[in-house]
């Protein structure tokens, strides 16, 4: 540990980014405070299950507690406090405020994510959910387990995934998405229009292009009416229409805000202040570009990363990443790696069969890489990715994959 380390350290943001922060801290040899805020009432639980296996029926363990989250008092020495929502920051004389009094710190580590955003003017109809935290996914699991009528706003992953739980429950799930092609910004459009398939070949109603009105309804939502006059009956209503950085509680603190809060390379916001997570706008030098992730593996192995700069100060280091994500929609698993620039070039299967990789392309090298069911071939991208590597190189390891899968067929 250097010499220069903190002596009590708050973490603000229990999830994901909060949690390795704190483990890490231990992991390294930090002995001093460790104070974890959290704003849930539950102990810190991982969040993708409750899309994917909890949300298609799956046991509520596999949506619950991470492991080690009952050592975080006892065996960490963490003092965590849950059920704590941090209003404000100040940053000079090194003070969380919060509803329940201020806290002071040494050093400061800011995971607290984002907020998925709500239809205004909803908040009153029962039926009516996003799907961010473990009660949200509580609730949208008991419509589908009872034969609601289901109506998804937004075609994005958190929509596909809905959409593919309650197919799987036999229901028919309806997609209304406002542009002319989902997934756009994340996959490219020719990646969007590929996916978007997946839904047709399972019996789904996608709509996009159309635009909502409004929700019909006195107490509980019954219908969705489309701007075009258009009503779709509906007694359970998910919307999936993106997320917003969750600070608020930073707006007087002096950070500067920008979608996220601002990090140099190192993921310093401020002097004493670090960022992580959802939350966290940095530089990537492995691209040369600001990016802000909403991605699982980047909270980890930011908030890794983070921790580590923040009690050695004086050799922090850049933190590299190469994004990367997956979703599960009907049986399939997509991934990708990378950054979506360009369109898509397809070097294995093709969009209509259950495996594909298609790779994307910045001049000569290689920038990203989608693949559908080719779970063995993914990490080898983002591998080659990393390593700035040639999209023709990248092509070559394609050709081979494919004949070594052609012998073995």
């Amino acid at each position: 540990m250097s010499a220069a380390a903190p002596e009590h350290v708050v973490v603000v943001g229990a999830s994901l980014a909060g949690l390795r922060a704190v483990q890490t801290a231990r992991e390294v040899g930090f002995t001093g405070r460790l104070t974890l805020i959290g704003d849930e009432i539950h102990l810190p639980y991982d969040r993708p299950p409750l899309s994917k296996e909890y949300l298609a029926a799956g046991p509520l363990t596999t949506a619950h507690e991470f492991p080690g989250t009952a050592d975080l008092t006892e065996v960490l020495a963490i003092d965590l406090k849950i059920n704590t929502c941090a209003t404000g920051l100040d940053p000079m004389s090194r003070e969380v405020h919060t509803r329940d009094g201020s806290i002071g710190f040494d050093s400061l580590l800011i995971a607290t994510g984002v907020r998925a955003r709500r239809l205004p003017g909803t908040e009153h109809l029962a039926g009516v959910h996003v799907l961010r935290d473990l009660d949200d996914a509580h609730a949208i699991r008991n419509g589908l387990d009872a034969g609601a009528r289901v109506v998804i706003i937004g075609a994005g992953f958190i929509g596909a995934e809905v959409a593919s739980a309650a197919v799987k429950r036999g229901l028919e799930p309806i997609i209304l998405e406002a542009a002319p092609t989902p997934l756009v910004r994340a996959v490219g459009e020719a990646g969007g229009t590929g996916l978007a398939r997946l839904h047709a070949r399972h019996g789904v109603d996608l709509r996009c292009g159309v635009a909502v009105s409004e929700l019909l309804g006195d107490e509980r939502v019954e219908a969705v009416r489309l701007a075009d006059g258009t009503e779709i009956p509906a007694d359970l209503v998910v919307v999936g229409i993106g997320a917003d950085p969750a600070t608020d509680w930073l707006t007087d603190s002096g950070l500067r805000l920008d979608n996220g809060v601002v990090c140099d390379e190192t993921l310093r916001a401020h002097e004493k202040v670090w960022a992580a997570g959802d939350v966290a706008r940095w530089t990537n030098p492995l691209f040369d570009s600001p990016m802000r992730l909403e991605h699982w593996t980047n909270a980890g192995e930011q908030a890794v990363h983070a921790m580590e700069n923040l009690l050695a100060p004086a050799d922090a280091t850049p933190y590299q990443h190469v994004p990367y994500f997956w979703s599960d929609w009907y049986g399939h698993r997509i991934q990708f790696a990378g950054l979506p620039v360009g369109e898509p070039h397809i070097v294995s299967g093709d969009w209509d069969s259950d495996e594909v990789v298609a790779l994307y392309r910045d001049g000569d090298r290689l920038i990203g890489a989608l693949a559908v069911n080719r779970r063995g071939d993914i990490m080898k991208y983002r591998v080659q990715i990393s390593r700035r590597g040639s999209c023709y190189a990248a092509m070559a390891f394609a050709a081979k994959r494919n004949a070594a899968a052609a012998t073995s067929a």
